[in-house]
């Protein structure tokens, strides 16, 4: 029924073979392992990538409001409530820029280098907003007549003129508004809204 088989009929299995099939293995895991670190590699930095992305849009600032002081008809000092938009996370005041572009030029300055420190109206601690109800004062000397002056070249802003200006949060997240000096100051006035 089975005829015996002689040698030239067997399969050949010798060390050579084995040794190809052992390479072939050890190729395929280091290929696999080098493919595993690289996706882990991008799976983080992907990660780090999108945090930093939606930090940069969602971390901003809302201005509650803006008013001025007035004097000689000018406005000298500007103040802004401010809390943080919905959607952020913690913002630090004190790390924040604000950037004016007027007729009078350009300045950028921190909040920390101001001369008057942020007050915390409500729930705000070193600056720091923590929640959505927090509100916080920025005051912002534009006069040139005192010594403690924020925008050096600035003068205290007159009738009708206009100002743009910049908050940009740690993440870079910004928030523009636009001041409009009303065309009509009276000396009753000791500020406005803006």
């Amino acid at each position: 029924m089975f005829d015996a088989t002689t040698d030239d009929d067997r399969g050949q299995v010798g060390i050579g073979t084995l040794i190809v099939f052992i390479a072939m293995v050890l190729v395929a895991a280091i290929a696999a392992g080098v493919l595993i670190n690289t996706a882990g590699f991008l799976q983080t930095q992907a990660e780090a990538t999108g945090q930093e992305s939606t930090s940069q849009v969602s971390d901003r600032i809302q201005i509650v409001s803006q008013s001025g002081t007035v004097a000689n008809n000018n406005v000298t000092d500007l103040q802004f409530v401010v809390a943080k938009a919905p959607g952020s996370g913690f913002i630090d005041l004190n790390l924040t820029t604000i950037e004016f572009i007027g007729t009078q030029g350009q300045e950028t300055v921190q909040v920390e280098d101001l001369n008057t420190d942020v007050e915390d109206i409500l729930g705000v601690e070193n600056g720091v907003l923590t929640d959505s109800s927090d509100r916080a004062l920025v005051a912002v000397n534009v006069s040139s007549e005192g010594a403690n002056v924020d925008l050096p070249g600035y003068t205290a802003l007159q009738e009708g003129e206009r100002l743009s200006v910049t908050f940009t949060t740690a993440s870079g997240a910004t928030t523009t508004t636009e001041i409009r000096v009303p065309t009509t100051l009276t000396s009753d006035q000791t500020s406005v809204r803006l």
